[in-house]
C-alpha cells in the first residue's frame, strides 16, 4: 500500500499548484467570480452495512460547489460532497469529502465493536478521455469512523437518448488501506468469543470491482433526477473476513433514485 499513502502527497501538490495558477491579483482573487452550489438527496435500497445481505431503505444527501466554469459534461450519483479548485471542462481537480453512518451491533454484528459516525476527507481527479465518457478517481481519510484511505475509481460512458435524458454506466474499483479495512471486517479475539465470528486480522489492498449504470431527467435547466443501479462484488480483505463469509456476502446491490438543485452565486 504504499502507492496509496504516497497518493495523497502527490495530489496535495497538484492542487495547490493548479490552485496557485488561477489565483487572481489579491489575496482573494480566486474566490472571486462565479460559483455554483449543487444540494440534493438521495433514496436508495442498499445492504444494511458493508458485506451484508440483508437490505434496508436509507437516504443520503448530495452536495458540490465549485467556481462555475465550461458546464459539466458529466456528473455521477457517486461523485461525494466535492469542492472544485481546478475546473476547464476538460479537467476538473480539487477536494472531496464523504459523511459516513455509524454502525450499530445489533443481529448479525452483535458482539462486534460498533463503527461510530464520522467521515472521510482527500482529494478528486476528473477526465474526459472522449466526448462521451468521464473517468474520475477519489481517495478520502477516515476521521473517526476509521483511520485508513480509501481509493475509489469509475469510469462513465454517457449518451443523451433526447436533449433532456441521459443513460449512462461503466466499471468501478475500490482500493483500501489495512486500518479501514479492520474497522468494518476486522474481528478480534475479544469480538471472535462475543459474535462466534472467526478471528480475522485483515490487510490493505482491493475492496471491491463491479458496474453502476443511471438514467437521468433534467427536469429544468437547474433540476435533474435519476434511476440509478450499482452491482459491486468484493473482493480481497473484505471477501477473505469472517463477517462476510460467514455471515455475510460479497455480492453487494444497492437501487435508488435522486434528485439535485444547482444554485449559481457570485463571490
Amino acid at each position: 500500500m504504499r502507492i496509496v499513502r504516497a497518493i495523497p502527497l502527490l495530489l496535495t501538490a497538484a492542487l495547490l499548484g493548479a490552485s496557485a495558477a488561477e489565483a487572481g491579483d489579491g489575496p482573494l482573487g480566486w474566490l472571486s467570480g462565479d460559483w455554483y452550489l449543487t444540494v440534493g438527496a438521495t433514496g436508495l435500497v442498499a445492504p444494511n452495512f458493508e458485506g451484508g445481505k440483508k437490505y434496508m431503505l436509507s437516504a443520503q444527501p448530495i452536495i458540490s460547489l465549485g467556481k462555475a466554469g465550461p458546464q459539466a459534461r458529466f456528473t455521477s450519483r457517486n461523485d461525494n460532497i466535492s469542492l472544485a479548485l481546478v475546473d476547464d471542462g476538460g479537467v476538473r481537480a480539487g477536494l472531496t469529502g464523504k459523511f459516513l453512518f455509524s454502525r450499530s451491533s445489533d443481529d448479525e454484528l452483535k458482539g462486534l465493536d460498533p463503527v461510530r459516525w464520522g467521515g472521510e476527507v482527500g482529494g478528486f481527479f476528473e477526465f474526459y478521455p472522449t466526448d462521451w465518457m468521464r473517468a474520475r478517481a477519489e481517495l478520502r481519510h477516515g476521521i473517526r469512523a476509521h483511520n485508513g484511505f480509501v481509493a475509489d475509481i469509475a469510469a462513465d460512458a454517457f449518451y443523451d437518448v433526447t436533449p433532456t435524458v441521459r443513460i449512462s454506466g461503466g466499471p468501478r474499483v475500490s482500493f483500501a488501506s489495512a486500518n479501514y479495512f479492520d474497522a468494518y471486517y476486522g474481528v478480534n479475539a475479544q469480538e471472535a468469543v462475543a459474535s462466534g465470528l472467526s478471528q480475522y486480522n485483515p490487510g490493505g489492498g482491493l475492496k471491491s470491482v463491479g458496474f453502476g449504470g443511471a438514467v437521468t431527467w433534467k427536469v429544468t435547466d437547474p433540476m435533474t433526477a435519476s434511476l440509478f443501479g450499482e452491482y459491486s462484488r468484493l473482493e480481497g480483505p473484505a471477501a477473505d473476513s469472517s463477517l462476510v463469509r460467514e455471515r455475510g456476502d460479497r455480492n453487494q446491490f444497492m437501487v435508488g433514485v435522486s434528485t439535485t438543485y444547482r444554485f449559481d452565486f457570485k463571490m
